[in-house]
């Protein structure tokens, strides 16, 4: 079994919604528009196309995936997998899906939980511009 661990920082946002019922992402993009129903947290440090080899490989392999969002002090942790079909080239944005579509942003699919299912207190305290996302991805497998 191999274990592939990448970690991102990000900051929350006072528009904020998280209530997309099938997704969630996070962005490299500093701002949060209307429609961005499926955002979690903003400025992030890394886009799909900015995790490692390693991860990416990993990912490819189907492996689990297991991304773990912290945020003062309250953790949500949502499940899925990798795929071979995820080519995660898309610079600015990571998602991760219930369903089994695949883009370029795409980091996990059939996901345990999307933006909506996150506990309401951790989302108010995303709207938080000040509040600090600590994000953990783990994939787990063999090749």
């Amino acid at each position: 079994m191999k274990k592939v661990v990448e970690f991102i920082r990000a900051r929350g946002h006072p528009q904020i919604t998280a209530t997309h019922p099938t997704t969630l992402m996070i962005t490299k993009e500093k701002g949060v528009g209307p429609r961005g129903d499926c955002i979690i947290a903003v400025a992030a440090g890394k886009g799909a196309a900015d995790l490692s080899q390693d991860l990416k490989r990993a990912i490819k392999s189907s492996y689990a995936i297991n991304v773990t969002f912290e945020v003062d002090g309250l953790i949500e942790v949502v499940r899925g997998r990798g795929h071979p079909d995820l080519s995660l080239t898309h610079h600015t944005d990571i998602v991760l899906r219930k369903s089994l579509f695949t883009c370029d942003r795409t980091l996990a699919i059939a996901v345990d939980k999307a933006a909506s299912d996150m506990s309401r207190d951790f989302v108010a305290r995303l709207r938080d511009p000040a509040a600090r996302v600590r994000i953990t991805i783990e994939a787990y497998g063999s090749y």
